[in-house]
Order: structure tokens, then sequence, then C-alpha cells
């Protein structure tokens, strides 16, 4: 199990994320500075311990309307090889762990893989801010993929109601910055 470190990282991953977000050809927002607020998510654990797992899910709060948005984190202290350039989204300096280089989750093959074992049942989400505990909130409706299918994250997140998950369907919860709660569908099964 991951220990959750109660330290300083510098840059946050906020401000990492509100220079990479608009980026990002799924951006939606109207500005090229979004105002982030982090709203939701959660962690999986890496069974090789070597790189930290968090699906956060972001508000960009200076839209008219809020936006949504699930990002997928690896945490690595070193280099990943091979990865694309658009894949790292900066790197911070931790408290405790020192250099971390923090790359977008579908491009590391480690968050890939808990992803998957998630979708399957063969692992656990946990607590977004506490070690060793489980998040009981985060949910998986239907039959998970097996090795033949491919997992799409979803950047932009849609409220939707529990019976209108897709089959496969990763589900977890947010709060809007009004104090809304709201659900939906963080990444689903698609066929290979």
């Amino acid at each position: 199990m991951a220990v959750i470190h109660r330290t300083t990282m510098a840059p946050t991953k906020l401000e990492l994320l509100t220079g990479w977000l608009p980026r990002q050809d799924w951006y939606v927002g109207e500005t090229e500075t979004p105002e982030l607020a982090r709203v939701g998510g959660f962690r999986l654990d890496d069974p090789e311990g070597a790189v930290g797992i968090e699906f956060m899910v972001v508000v960009d709060t200076i839209a008219p309307d809020p936006v949504a948005y699930a990002v997928p984190l690896g945490y690595r202290g070193e280099v990943l090889e091979r990865a694309p350039a658009e894949a790292l989204i900066g790197t911070s300096e931790h408290g405790v762990l020192g250099t971390r280089w923090i790359y977008d989750g579908v491009h590391d093959p480690v968050v890939t893989a808990q992803l998957r074992a998630l979708l399957r049942g063969d692992t656990m989400p946990q607590h977004l801010t506490r070690s060793d505990t489980p998040d009981p909130t985060v949910t998986v409706h239907g039959a998970g993929p097996d090795d033949g299918h491919d997992v799409r994250v979803n950047r932009v997140l849609r409220p939707t109601e529990a019976e209108q998950a897709p089959p496969g369907g990763l589900v977890a919860g947010w709060t809007w910055p009004d104090g809304t709660a709201a659900r939906g569908a963080l990444a689903v099964v698609a066929p290979s």
C-alpha cells in the first residue's frame, strides 16, 4: 500500500496542470490560464511500489459553466523511458521523496495496467488522502475488460446517474464549486 506523505510539492500539482491542461486537444476552456480546483479523485497502488498513481478530478472554476476534467497521473522518481514528449506534465520537488516526474497517466504503462486491474476487479481504489484506506465510492459497473480491450479515459466529465453508467464504466464522484455532488464515468472499456 502506498503511503500518503503530509508534505509540500513545488510546484504543486494544480500549478503544473494549470500550464499543461490548456495545451491538450480535449481542453474545452475559454482561457489559456484556467483556475483549477481539485474536487475529487482516488489513488491506485503500484504493486511494485515505484509509481504513485492518482486519478484527479479538477474543475476549471473561471469558466461561466464550470468544467470537470479527469486527469490520471503517474508520479515517478526517474524519467519514463520511451514516453512521448507530450506525456510529461512536469517535474516537482517533493518534500520527502525529492524530484518527481509527473506524467499523464494514459501514457504511463504502470498507470494503465492498474486501471485495467481495477476494471477487472483485481485491485481496489484507494482514498485520495488517507493511507491504506479503500475508497468504496469508486465503482465499476458491469463486466470489466479482459486484456484484449482498450480503456478510454473520459477527460471532460459529464454527470450521470448510476443506472446510466456504461458497462465496464469506472464511476467516481466530485463536488462542483457550488457544493453540489456529482458522479460520472471517468473511464470506460472500449472494444479493441
